[in-house]
């Protein structure tokens, strides 16, 4: 059995992994997707997550994140695990901690792969590991006063 790792021009010379981070300050769309500029990358996907107004029929006013100090950690393997399973040329992956509101960017993951159709189910496979395994919870303040913790 051949991996994409035996196709020449295909294999990486360096750690896919280019910008892993969870932040206190607002994101940038420009710093994620510059990580991942590869020259031999066809497909580029890139997945953006904002704060909405609503949740489970409740306005949302506003919310927080706060994680668990192997957050990164758990975030580097979540993101090794990716390049391991598909042929990533380039990865980013970064998240908000703090209070944010409506609006805001709260995380923004790019991936970099030869083919668009490996793109896409790279960066799928990121940010949907990534909410499921890496320690972030989210705490929600909604406009009736009410408050929901969610992944606590």
């Amino acid at each position: 059995m051949t991996s994409w790792l035996d196709h020449p021009g295909e294999s990486a010379t360096d750690d896919p992994v280019r910008l892993l981070a969870i932040r206190d300050a607002p994101l940038s769309v420009d710093e994620v997707f510059a990580a991942v500029g590869e020259d031999a990358a066809g497909g580029t996907a890139l997945f953006v997550g904002t704060v909405r107004n609503h949740d489970g029929g409740a306005d949302v006013d506003s919310l927080g994140y706060s994680c668990h100090p192997s957050a990164e950690a758990e975030l580097r393997r979540v993101a090794e695990k990716v390049v391991a399973q598909f042929p990533v040329r380039a990865l980013a992956a970064v998240h908000r901690v703090g209070e944010l509101a409506v609006g805001d960017l709260a995380v923004v993951v790019a991936v970099s792969c030869a083919h668009r159709g490996e793109a896409f189910d790279a960066c799928r496979k990121l940010i949907d590991d990534l909410k499921r395994e890496v320690p972030i919870w989210k705490h929600q303040k909604f406009s009736d006063g009410t408050e929901e913790w969610v992944g606590a």
